[in-house]
């Protein structure tokens, strides 16, 4: 059992929408305007085209493509009644995204199109690029520093990222990796949550976590992966050139990159739960790692 959060923080979620959309699971916030006497995606339609802005995305394959490059999609409109198969293949993909998935009146999308053919979807992409693992490298030579990254294995939720991303830049990691499938990408939502850290820390998007790890560790990386299984964290040698890997929020780390770490490290429970939240933990055993440099510094 990994450290989990109870159930997701969904903060985000209008809850009273009336609708369910099938296919559409934890990470994806999702809401309806067939409401609309509520007026609450009437009131201010300037604001929203402003968000829009310069990211947007307009039609099936165009987003389609863009999620298969990488890009990370923040907000999504559909229009609403729309079930048809393409449109559920987007939305099953965005699950565990982050994205925010709302559904509109056809009147609506008109409105905020600038192309005409917006085929019943327009979508919203983060503004921030991704960086490379060159960055965090650099970063860290820079501070004349080994390597401290933290690795991501799947973090569904973006209050979770974005505070991982600040608690990084607070403790002195020199960057983040995560993957670039089933997991939250850098919203809107993380962005917030960083708190300016995300301007400052380095976050990596891979492909596939297992085979990171062992590119890693040909440049001299030893990584730690967080495990309620473990060997309790004081009693781990977490100095030099480390990696720390922190699961998914329910299912924690998967087993083949789990299997890839040199250490699986649990923290000590003393209450009642045997669990924490995904950031809280990074953020505990993060600082085990500065104390274990701080001591080893001081011994030197």
């Amino acid at each position: 059992m990994a450290y989990e959060i109870f159930g997701n923080d969904m903060t985000e979620l209008h809850t009273d929408s009336k609708k369910k959309v099938s296919g559409v699971m934890k990470g994806a916030d999702v809401s309806s305007d067939a409401q609309d006497k509520s007026g609450s995606f009437d009131s201010d339609k300037e604001n929203l085209d402003k968000e829009l802005s310069n990211n947007r995305l307009e039609g099936r394959n165009a987003i389609l493509e863009a999620m298969r490059a990488g890009r990370t999609i923040d907000k999504v409109f559909i229009q609403d009644g729309l079930r048809d198969n393409t449109i559920s293949n987007i939305i099953s993909k965005l699950k565990g995204t982050g994205a925010s998935i709302s559904f509109v009146k056809k009147q609506r999308l008109d409105s905020m199109s600038e192309t005409g053919h917006h085929q019943g979807i327009i979508a919203q992409t983060t503004a921030y690029n991704y960086s490379q693992i060159e960055d965090i490298f650099e970063l860290a030579k820079k501070k004349k520093e080994p390597p401290f990254i933290i690795i991501l294995d799947e973090i569904e939720d973006p209050h979770n990222l974005g505070a991982i991303i600040r608690t990084a830049n607070i403790c002195g990691a020199h960057g983040i990796i995560i993957p670039k499938h089933r997991a939250t990408g850098l919203t809107a939502t993380v962005v917030r949550a960083s708190a300016g850290a995300i301007n400052f820390t380095p976050v990596v998007k891979v492909t596939n976590i297992a085979k990171t790890i062992d590119e890693l560790k040909n440049r001299g990386l030893w990584f730690a992966c967080a495990d309620m299984g473990g060997e309790v964290m004081y009693k781990c040698n977490l100095t030099g050139a480390i990696g720390l890997v922190i699961g998914n929020e329910g299912s924690g780390v998967s087993r083949l990159v789990k299997e890839k770490c040199d250490y699986i490290v649990s923290i000590p429970m003393m209450g009642d739960i045997e669990s924490l939240n995904a950031s809280v933990a990074t953020g505990i055993l993060a600082y085990e790692i500065v104390r274990q440099r701080y001591s080893a510094k001081s011994k030197m």
